[in-house]
């Protein structure tokens, strides 16, 4: 195992119950729409084309990072309902890339897509630590909430606004921690080719 991830890990269950979420690690994020509304944009020709929604997610997504220094953004893909991402927690705010070791295959994209595309959506905890996964997701939904309500404003929307009884994101997340560097190309590979495979994603056909 790379020494990346070695004395991290305390249990072998896929949510590591006893696991503090605010320490340095690598976590697969999935962060899915309310009731799975396709309103951050669509998929044309296998490529994701973002709505007036999904710039303003994009934007504030890319800005958490910006005002997180403990987070560092590998990969992330904003599909029409959805976001994948893989996102580092390091406290000690030095880099240390895990390079692609060859590049992505068709096999590999079949393989992962099947592995992860199953994978549930689980609560969120209800303690959130300071610079944890849940106190940045929970500032990240916070801030899109806001931003979509005041372009609703601006351009005088005849929708309901957002709010903690109208979520424009569900509550609850997909969260994984990411274990070794071979099970973090695989999530790589499987986020980067999630929009060719779009017709057969369980998060459209749900």
């Amino acid at each position: 195992m790379s020494e990346k991830y070695k004395k991290r890990y305390r249990v072998a269950s896929h949510r590591k119950l006893n696991w503090n979420y605010s320490a340095n690690g690598y976590y697969f994020i999935t962060i899915i729409t309310q009731n799975r509304v396709c309103n951050l944009g669509e998929i044309k020709n296998n490529r994701m084309i973002l709505s007036e929604f999904g710039e303003i997610v994009k934007e504030e997504w890319l800005k958490s990072f910006q005002i997180r220094s403990e987070l560092i953004q590998h990969e992330d893909i904003i599909m029409p309902n959805h976001i994948h991402a893989i996102v580092e927690i390091n406290q000690s705010g030095k880099r240390n890339d895990l390079k692609i070791k060859r590049p992505p295959k068709r096999e590999d994209y079949q393989q992962n897509h099947e592995k992860f595309r199953h994978l549930k959506i689980k609560r969120n905890r209800p303690i959130r630590l300071p610079q944890s996964i849940s106190s940045f997701i929970a500032g990240f939904k916070s801030s899109v909430n806001t931003k979509i309500d005041d372009y609703i404003d601006e351009q005088q929307l005849n929708i309901p606004k957002y709010n903690r009884n109208n979520h424009f994101f569900q509550p609850n997340y997909h969260d994984h921690v990411i274990r070794d560097d071979d099970e973090y190309q695989s999530i790589k590979y499987y986020i980067r080719f999630n929009p060719k495979n779009w017709n057969y994603d369980r998060l459209k056909d749900e």
